[in-house]
């Protein structure tokens, strides 16, 4: 009895002892576990610590938390919070360059998506991520196309979209897209949204499927249709000072964790974007296409593009970026 104590003390002792030693790492995020994000900050979190052995732990902190996604990314600039999934719209203000990835119709399809984020691309963004804004780029979730949700009416030409009173974030260039295009945008924080709609003090917002129906937008809009202007992409992000003061094993756990996570997170997109889609029509939305979509494009590559160039490191940079996509 008294060596079966002994051995039950040690092994307690040993377990205690790699608790204590385990890191905790922390990840904040804005939408709820149930989102893509919360897909993808899951999947990582599992990978992490089944590579470490237990020897780092990650903690999630879905819905906002740890405050907005701008607050969020500040605070891995500065290390203060060890991980942020964010837009990367919410990147650019600290590295303009990247808004080469949310140009209007810079990236059409999910095989856009990817080859943009992987191999010399992927190792672009990242470069210019840790040299503007002070972050590396772990992984990449795939959130599918920002389509377009209103109150008022099916859009299935331009003229539909004529005065429509669209939420788009702080985003200049989201601004001047949907200005061209004849709408009328208008900023607002992602937590007056919903309110914004059933109030109607706007008409419309743009999100991809499982975000419309995650955040049940089905209650308070009537229609939706699918443009391919925007491929909302959003990164976990770790600070640089935070990522260069880990083991040279700590980084390479995070990074393959990061690659497995991003492979899951675009199967669970292209599985999960039909089952949204399915969802919100049974509530009642309309589904739409449009019927002059290449005349949407016209208008964002002579109106919009040039607009922008300079803020996102040159036409040059940009006509490169699309060729490397075949565009």
């Amino acid at each position: 009895m008294f060596k079966k104590t002994l051995l039950a003390s040690a092994v307690l002792a040993t377990l205690t002892a790699h608790a204590a030693q385990a890191e905790t790492f922390k990840v904040g995020m804005g939408d709820p576990m149930e989102s893509d994000q919360g897909a993808l900050a899951q999947r990582f979190e599992e990978l992490v610590e089944s590579l470490s052995g237990g020897e780092m732990q990650v903690e999630l902190f879905p819905g906002g938390q740890l405050g907005s996604e701008t607050g969020m990314i500040q605070d891995t600039r500065i290390g203060k919070l060890d991980f942020a999934l964010v837009g990367v719209g919410n990147l650019t203000p600290y590295a303009p360059r990247l808004g080469a990835l949310t140009m209007p119709y810079a990236i059409r399809s999910h095989a856009d998506a990817v080859k943009a984020t992987t191999g010399p691309l992927a190792d672009r963004w990242n470069s210019i991520a840790e040299e503007e804004a002070g972050v590396h780029i772990v992984s990449w979730l795939y959130s599918n196309f920002r389509y377009l949700t209103n109150s008022e009416r099916p859009v299935t030409t331009l003229a539909d979209i004529e005065g429509l009173k669209v939420r788009v974030p702080q985003n200049e260039l989201m601004l001047s897209t949907y200005e061209a295009w004849g709408a009328s945008p208008i900023s607002m924080s992602w937590p007056e949204v919903f309110t914004g709609l059933q109030q109607g003090v706007i008409d419309g917002q743009d999100n991809p499927y499982i975000v419309n129906y995650t955040m049940k937008f089905h209650e308070v809009q009537d229609y939706l249709t699918e443009i391919h202007y925007q491929y909302s992409l959003q990164p976990i992000v770790m600070g640089v000072r935070t990522y260069e003061k880990l083991s040279d094993e700590e980084r390479a756990i995070i990074d393959r964790a990061g690659l497995e996570a991003q492979l899951y997170a675009l199967q669970f997109q292209l599985t999960e974007a039909s089952k949204a889609r399915a969802g919100m029509e049974a509530e009642g939305v309309e589904v739409s296409t449009l019927e002059d979509e290449e005349e949407w494009v016209r208008i964002a590559k002579e109106q919009v593009w040039p607009e922008f160039y300079d803020d996102i490191g040159g036409q040059e940079a940009f006509e490169e970026m699309q060729k490397a996509l075949g565009h």
